[in-house]
């Protein structure tokens, strides 16, 4: 049975993890090139180690601390999917929230889980005064199909931070 809802900060620990599937095998990427977007292969698969798990955990609790929102999808009470929108508007006319986190269990995709995961999260942001949700989204073909699927175009500002962090991301913004 899949279920959703927001999750409290003492649920967010290694073992919530421990039946998620975090891989994604990547084959070919937009890169923006001159101003101009090309697909490229660039194979490789995507995991999160250890660290990553950490790092995600701290931001996920962050994020809740500071008001901002986490979405989850259990089935059978396990963690498949979550979202996590961060809380503090920002953009030349403080339009964007961030959508700092989206991703689907491997087991679980195409099912529908992303979708209804986005919309909760554009929901969210509306009802916190965002006019758009901004998106630093993986640039593999199929995150950006879905993302597109979703309404999501390329960001009108981007946010430098981001950039820094993630090159090679397509920074990305979608209407409330």
């Amino acid at each position: 049975m899949l279920t959703y809802r927001s999750l409290l900060k003492n649920e967010i620990c290694r073992e919530l993890f421990l039946p998620f599937i975090r891989r994604q095998k990547v084959t070919k990427c937009l890169r923006k090139h001159n101003g101009q977007w090309t697909v490229e292969n660039d194979p490789f698969i995507d995991e999160w180690t250890e660290a990553d798990y950490e790092e995600l955990i701290f931001n996920l609790q962050k994020t809740i601390c500071n008001g901002g929102f986490v979405y989850a999808a259990l089935y059978h009470n396990q963690l498949k999917g979550f979202v996590s929108v961060e809380r503090n508007l920002f953009g030349s006319a403080w339009q964007y929230l961030d959508l700092t986190n989206i991703y689907v269990s491997e087991d679980m995709r195409r099912q529908g889980i992303g979708r209804v995961l986005f919309n909760a999260a554009k929901g969210w942001a509306k009802s916190h005064a965002a006019k758009k949700l901004y998106i630093s989204a993986h640039s593999a073909i199929e995150s950006q199909a879905f993302y597109r699927s979703m309404g999501c175009i390329e960001a009108k500002e981007y946010h430098q931070l981001h950039v820094k962090k993630e090159p090679f991301d397509c920074q990305m913004e979608c209407a409330l």
